[in-house]
């Protein structure tokens, strides 16, 4: 049996239990959890003008900036606004735009083909400077250089479009995880 010196009241007990959890907090005062770990704090939302284009197919600088605008809003904490009053704005230009022969039949069909695509992207604050890390060698006042590719092999019935819209999908994903601080 306890004597009254070391016996422990449940009143006593809470409170060790509470100040454990006090301090154990307190000693994650620092942490932060979610995706916003992953990008700049000081950014809130981003202005994406339509993404010029170099090449002379149609459309393909409005469908990288539906696909990167909706790469954004899904991974990202920012918020994609209409203005170029926004903290920031991510623009770019596709720069080069490919269509090659992989394999052909003995009769000089087209068996496989690569699309590839090459995106120079600036992402900069509202005083005009980069955000970010950008990219390792990237010249400068430029964020970064993107390239993707996509095969299409048409005896599958795969049509260029959809190549293409895959080729878009991968250089807004590589635009985006661009976009992450440094850990």
């Amino acid at each position: 049996m306890l004597t009254g010196a070391s016996r422990i009241t449940r009143r006593d007990f809470t409170r060790s239990v509470l100040a454990g959890g006090l301090l154990a907090c307190a000693g994650c005062a620092g942490y932060q959890f979610g995706n916003q770990t992953l990008y700049p704090s000081d950014i809130h939302t981003v202005f994406v003008p339509v993404f010029e284009s170099d090449s002379f197919r149609r459309d393909l600088g409005e469908r990288l900036t539906e696909a990167v605008v909706k790469e954004i809003e899904l991974k990202t904490p920012y918020k994609v606004v209409g203005s170029p009053n926004a903290d920031s704005i991510l623009s770019g230009r596709i720069v080069s735009d490919k269509k090659g022969v992989l394999a052909e039949t003995i009769n000089g069909d087209v068996r496989e083909l690569e699309l590839s695509m090459t995106v120079k992207v600036n992402w900069v604050n509202r005083k005009g400077n980069l955000v970010g890390r950008g990219q390792p060698g990237a010249g400068p006042g430029e964020f970064a250089t993107v390239t993707a590719t996509a095969n299409d092999v048409p005896e599958f019935g795969r049509s260029i479009a959809t190549t293409q819209q895959v080729l878009i999908e991968r250089l807004a994903r590589q635009i985006v995880a661009l976009m992450e601080s440094p850990w």
